[in-house]
């Protein structure tokens, strides 16, 4: 199936016959796929084995629940696992679903986990609230670039929206609309600011339930890593047993380096940023944060730990010395980006250690 908001196009392939059949545009429904797997069974019988499947995109796991609901074989194939598009091929709905069907039918693919549905709704919770801190972040560049272009400049320190430079912005005198314009600004400001607050209390309570409150302690045992970084790990992986070593648990939230070698000649790539992007933004961003912590511990951290066993707080001790220590080789080698992609790799095989109980 390839599938889209306005429409389902469907097609068919026999393994035996090696041969594709009933290739139809339909209405996008479920009741449309149901009826098309109706009539494959009545021209090849109720007993036939009939697999069905699309690529991950925009409607996420919708259309497989309702499959399953009503006892039809579904699986969501990764994208990057379907075969590339021939040089000079003409991409169209039909073609994709073609080669949908083929996959599904040979096995030559790779399947999207669907997570259960409490993981699912805490997922997206939690997207919903980086959607916000990204709004957020979009209103300081505009209250920057605001002052800027009318020649505001502020002089009395150089870290941004402090309690100091808020309480500057407010006390701003201005023509009376560059005023209004500058406190619409600010209203906006303070309702992100609130919003995110308040989504982070929520998100804290989510951590301390029972299914959770084990696995998020272990997580922030580890340097750069806060409640929400972890429970955001726990939701988006939800089966850290599925990845059989951390290497594969990197490849998939996309870490490792991408490689172009031919013969002798080996040459390395940036990131493949496949997989979870989500995931690698939050690793990346605790990797910057590894990079400017010390080797004394801090209190949060201290606090933090003061909640799991003796093992586990030694296995994240070293692996807090050992990401640290790459980060400062490898920025003072290279650059500090450089360093920080390093590091999340390194990160999400610790995190895959910790959830599958590698720590010894």
């Amino acid at each position: 199936m390839d599938v889209h908001s306005t429409n389902y196009t469907l097609s068919s392939y026999v393994f035996e016959e090696d041969k594709h059949f009933a290739t139809v545009k339909l209405s996008p429904e479920t009741d449309s796929v149901l009826s098309y797997v109706k009539r494959i069974r009545r021209e090849y019988g109720d007993d036939v084995d009939v697999i069905t499947g699309y690529e991950a995109g925009c409607l996420g796991y919708t259309l497989y629940k309702d499959l399953k609901k009503n006892d039809v074989e579904c699986i969501i194939v990764a994208p990057t696992s379907l075969p590339k598009q021939k040089a000079g091929e003409i991409k169209t709905d039909k073609r994709d679903a073609r080669k949908i069907a083929q996959c599904l039918a040979t096995g030559n693919y790779k399947t999207v986990y669907v997570p259960d549905n409490h993981d699912d709704e805490i997922r997206q919770y939690i997207r919903m609230r980086d959607d916000h801190k990204l709004a957020l972040k979009k209103v300081k560049q505009q209250i920057l670039s605001f002052c800027l272009r009318n020649g505001y400049k502020y002089t009395q320190g150089k870290n941004k929206f402090t309690k100091k430079h808020l309480k500057w912005l407010r006390d701003l005198q201005m023509p009376h609309l560059l005023k209004t314009i500058l406190e619409e600004y600010l209203i906006s400001y303070d309702y992100y600011s609130l919003r995110i607050e308040q989504m982070d209390s929520r998100i804290e309570e989510f951590a301390k339930e029972e299914r959770y409150k084990q696995n998020c302690e272990k997580l922030c045992c580890l340097s750069g890593m806060s409640t929400h970084k972890a429970l955001c790990h726990i939701v988006e992986t939800s089966d850290f047993s599925r990845f059989r070593k951390a290497d594969a648990y990197s490849a998939y939230i996309g870490t490792v380096p991408g490689e172009d070698s031919s013969s002798d000649k080996v040459k390395r790539l940036g990131l493949t940023k496949t997989g979870n992007a989500h995931l690698r933004t939050l690793d990346i961003e605790a990797a910057h944060a590894i990079g400017r912590t010390t080797k004394k511990k801090s209190k949060a951290l201290i606090q933090r730990q003061s909640l799991c066993s003796p093992e586990v707080i030694n296995y994240c001790d070293k692996a807090n010395e050992r990401m640290r220590k790459i980060y400062v080789d490898i920025s003072l080698r290279k650059n500090k980006q450089v360093a920080a992609c390093a590091v999340a790799r390194e990160l999400s095989c610790f995190i895959w250690g910790l959830m599958t109980d590698h720590i010894s």
